[in-house]
């Protein structure tokens, strides 16, 4: 009577044949999970600088229009107070869209950098593994063709 190949030995002779770095995959999560906190910390400083340029643009208003809401001895003084915070509204517009320009560019600029840098990580690390892949293999080949 014949004898079943026994596959499972086979299918694990054949993997250990051709073994698989891990450690790769581990390098590749670390350096994807330092990306993101690099970039969360880039986000999230621009979020707190828009913060504190609309608190303070809020507070300037809320100031101003409480001299607006005060008690006039002329008429025209409620003219003169409106126009007056009009144009410091306007003043305080561009002020405060110059600033948020200005946190959006750096928050661009950080981000353009961090790409561009992990960029060159990953080409290096893919040349890096790419290698040693081949050299993995080509030892695994000459350890199978030895053992015939």
């Amino acid at each position: 009577m014949a004898k079943a190949q026994d596959y499972n030995k086979v299918m694990k002779d054949m993997m250990g044949a051709f073994p698989v770095d891990m450690s790769a995959v581990q390098d590749a999560f670390k350096a994807q999970a330092a990306f993101g906190e690099k970039l969360t910390k880039v986000a999230l400083e621009a979020v707190e600088k828009s913060a504190e340029i609309s608190t303070k643009w809020t507070k300037d208003t809320v100031a101003r229009a409480g001299d607006v809401a005060k008690v006039k001895e002329d008429p025209t003084d409620y003219t003169k107070a409106i126009t007056d915070f009009a144009s410091a509204q306007a003043e305080l517009v561009a002020e405060n869209l110059a600033a948020f320009a200005e946190v959006a560019k750096k928050a661009q600029m950080e981000t353009v950098e961090l790409v561009l840098a992990a960029g060159k990580d990953i080409s290096k690390d893919a040349t890096a593994a790419v290698k040693k892949a081949t050299a993995d293999m080509t030892t695994a080949a000459k350890k199978a063709a030895a053992a015939k």
